[in-house]
């Protein structure tokens, strides 16, 4: 946090923790077991064991994520059918926290006052126990750190961020490492070592197919409806795998890896993709389109990463590797942003506008006038600067979508389609614009059982990409803190509101609503703050608002304007 003004030295010389603090803890379904009668509940602060660290929660950026969890309760995924009723757990998993104490064994790691960004994506053992889900989030005052977090598959998960960051900055790290990993290779784009295997294709096919090292890993290799001459190809290309052979047109899977062979039928591929395994791929070698749309499991696509690559053959082994299979927005091309007007929306066209080399035309539509021209008031600066063509309107029907995309690339569709609005309808009609050979990224959390139709046949005649991914690593959180730094991103340009510890269920009830265009970050050691807009903030508060950034944006210097005029460090600590 930059102190230069002397504003923030108090609240940065980190206090002694208090006894007690305010905590949102989650009971149930809906925003209503959020809380107790609608407001936080006074627990006790711990004192760290000899493995854990003490945390003073700075700030809290809240997350359609978080709407999931409350319209899910238990059921949620990451929750796996715990009873909240009496197991409950916390929301709040874009945190900015600074330590307060230290346990014994972690003396040589961490110190007070050090500050730290959560990467809430975590793994113990492999199995997913997210921040903010399985491990009780960030809504709340004081709360403890342990091995859940410090010590699992990857280390601790959390990321030192100095004192050049602010604390709603800091939250939305987390946030903006997400649409970072949206770029990075998720998907698995090569066989499966000791993975079990479906090769199926038409005995009428006459083509004969080169499978070099494509199966020579695979532990079990299951073989329909192929030639003699194609199962014994299969047989010499993996000579230690046990095969099995079988004229039943669909098997039972999962399977880590299905090549479909001359593929026509829209339906087989649709099975097959219904048999693939967590992370699976699925391999399209042909040469002909397929005899129509294939309906697929596109929550599986953002949420399981399975993969769908594919060539025109011989070689089966071309389909594979990341030379054939980007996840980088096309240099100099043209990027269409379906839901740009959200807060993550705008994260994504800021990203493409700032990447080096990046798209020369972005698009950017959304249903929501209002929210889409404050989109467009904080990003067109950004693309006039850079100079890059920005496109930000709204489409009232698919052909008007059509239109425009057509009329942007001479008819030639978009390169890259990035759908962040949360439906399938959005996603098959975003689809339809796409070029070739373009990136379709599927960024917005659609469940796992949504279905919609695509274009299948472009990934094998023309190496289109169907991309999605869930959540981040640290590394991914680690970059955005290094560009932030220097000065390449700017996560609170987000910020549209801002309240205190006691504004957070109001807070999830606007996002639930939509109220606001930009991020909501709550700041837990403030009490009395009612979540507020920064335009009035500005408007009651002329100090702040000279400290606001261009376009009323957040700033470092306005959240020390805020913290010197609302936090009571010594009534919380007396309470």
């Amino acid at each position: 946090m930059t102190r230069s003004n002397g504003v923030y030295a108090a609240y940065g010389e980190v206090p002694k923790a208090p006894t007690r603090t305010l905590a949102w803890n989650v009971y149930g379904k809906g925003v209503e077991s959020v809380g107790r009668d609608g407001q936080p509940e006074w627990v006790d602060v711990p004192a760290p064991s000899k493995d854990q660290i003490l945390v003073r929660v700075d700030a809290v950026g809240l997350c359609f994520s978080d709407v999931k969890l409350i319209r899910l309760g238990g059921e949620h995924p990451k929750l796996y059918g715990q009873d909240l009723a009496t197991h409950p757990t916390r929301l709040g998993h874009e945190t900015a926290v600074t330590v307060v104490a230290v346990g014994s064994e972690l003396a040589d790691r961490f110190h007070s006052g050090q500050r730290l960004a959560i990467q809430p994506d975590i793994y113990a053992n492999g199995r997913s126990t997210a921040y903010g889900y399985t491990i009780p989030g960030g809504l709340i005052g004081y709360h403890v750190l342990g091995p859940e977090v410090l010590a699992a598959d990857d280390g601790a998960y959390v990321t030192d961020v100095g004192d050049r960051l602010g604390y709603a900055e800091t939250a939305l790290t987390e946030p903006w490492a997400c649409v970072e990993a949206a770029y990075t290779q998720r998907r698995r784009l090569n066989p499966a070592a000791g993975g079990r295997a479906w090769v199926v294709g038409r005995r009428d096919d006459a083509r004969t197919y080169d499978f070099g090292g494509a199966l020579a890993s695979a532990r079990e290799i299951v073989l329909s409806g192929l030639r003699d001459d194609v199962v014994a190809a299969v047989r010499a290309s993996a000579p230690r795998a046990e095969i099995v052979v079988t004229e039943q047109e669909l098997v039972a899977g999962p399977f880590d890896d299905i090549i479909v062979l001359g593929p026509r039928s829209a339906s087989l591929v649709s099975r097959a993709s219904d048999a693939l395994a967590f992370r699976g791929l699925l391999n399209l070698v042909g040469d002909e389109p397929l005899d129509g749309p294939v309906d697929i499991d596109i929550g599986r696509i953002h949420y399981h990463y399975t993969a769908y690559v594919g060539t025109r053959g011989p070689d089966v082994s071309a389909s594979y590797g990341v030379a054939r299979n980007r996840a980088e927005l096309r240099p100099g091309g043209v990027a269409l942003f379906v839901g740009a007007a959200g807060p993550m929306g705008q994260m994504h066209l800021e990203r493409a506008l700032k990447t080096p080399n990046g798209p020369a035309t972005l698009i950017a539509v959304d249903l929501d006038r209002e929210r889409l021209a404050m989109a467009r008031s904080r990003l067109e600066p950004i693309a006039a600067a850079l100079g890059r063509r920005l496109v930000v309107t709204t489409v009232a029907s698919e052909e008007d979508l059509a239109m425009l995309v057509a009329h942007e690339t001479k008819g030639r569709g978009a390169d890259d389609v990035i759908v962040t609005a949360p439906t399938a309808a959005a996603v098959t009609q975003a689809a339809r614009v796409m070029a070739g050979d373009a990136m379709l990224v599927l960024f917005a959390g659609l469940p796992v059982g949504t279905r919609a139709s695509l274009d299948i046949s472009r990934v094998y005649l023309h190496g289109a990409q169907y991309t999605g991914t869930s959540g981040s690593r640290i590394a991914d959180q680690e970059l955005v803190v290094r560009k932030t730094l220097a000065g390449q991103l700017s996560p609170a340009r987000a910020v549209a509101a801002v309240g205190g510890i006691e504004a957070a269920a109001d807070g999830l009830r606007s996002l639930m609503e939509g109220r606001f265009a930009g991020k909501i970050v709550i700041f837990p050691q403030l009490r009395g703050l009612p979540l507020t807009s920064l335009e009035d903030l500005a408007i009651n508060d002329p100090e702040l608002a000279a400290a606001l950034g261009p376009g009323g944006t957040w700033t470092s210097e306005a959240e020390a304007v805020l913290f010197a005029k609302h936090l009571e460090p010594t009534a919380i600590a007396s309470t």
